[in-house]
């Protein structure tokens, strides 16, 4: 059992505990209240021998529509499986700013109700300087996918847990375009034991 400090105070051994708590008494200062912690140690010789593992692979995916949602739960899930980890964490980040990737339900009324969230957040039609000629030499046309694409982030980790991404019952990976249709890549690490 290792005894600690309340929250915020240091830790007192025995060796100065009688000078600083007269020094405290003095000051009209309160005792720390102790609180005792349960720690468990496994001896070394119980311990499993673990093989730390990091697996790369970058996926490619043609996209159709200038916005669209793909779920790559399955695609992901399988490079996991490949990567020989059975607990750790699973890094995806999207190599280009006008894509995303998120969690969420993949449902086909929702994923209406996201199509029009990102329609009205971002208006493709507003001025943009990143659009703008004088200002830019951006072709595309593009400055609504990059803030939407900054809106919800290019990274995703979660947990791998006996070889598959750990999700809730409803929660699939979905990877989002912004600026299609293109050639688009995910990198992906799988890193664990």
């Amino acid at each position: 059992m290792v005894l600690t400090a309340g929250a915020g105070q240091p830790a007192i051994g025995n060796a100065d505990s009688v000078e600083i708590e007269q020094r405290e008494a003095a000051e009209g200062m309160s005792k720390p209240q102790l609180q005792p912690i349960e720690t468990v140690s496994v001896a070394e010789s119980e311990a499993e021998p673990a093989n730390y593992k990091v697996f790369h692979r970058i996926v490619d995916w043609i996209t159709n529509d200038r916005m669209q949602l793909l779920n790559i739960t399955d695609r992901v899930n399988e490079i996991v499986r490949k990567s020989g980890v059975r607990d750790g964490m699973v890094h995806l980040q999207s190599l280009h700013t006008t894509t995303a990737v998120f969690l969420n339900e993949w449902q086909d009324a929702l994923l209406h109700d996201v199509r029009n969230f990102f329609d009205q957040v971002v208006h493709r039609e507003q001025y943009y300087r990143h659009n703008d000629p004088e200002f830019s030499d951006c072709e595309r046309r593009n400055a609504d996918s990059h803030m939407r694409g900054m809106l919800m982030d290019q990274t995703l980790s979660l947990q791998v847990r006996n070889a598959t991404v750990l999700l809730g019952t409803w929660q699939s990976i979905i990877l989002a375009e912004f600026d299609g249709p293109r050639s688009r890549s995910l990198a992906v690490q799988v890193s664990g034991v």
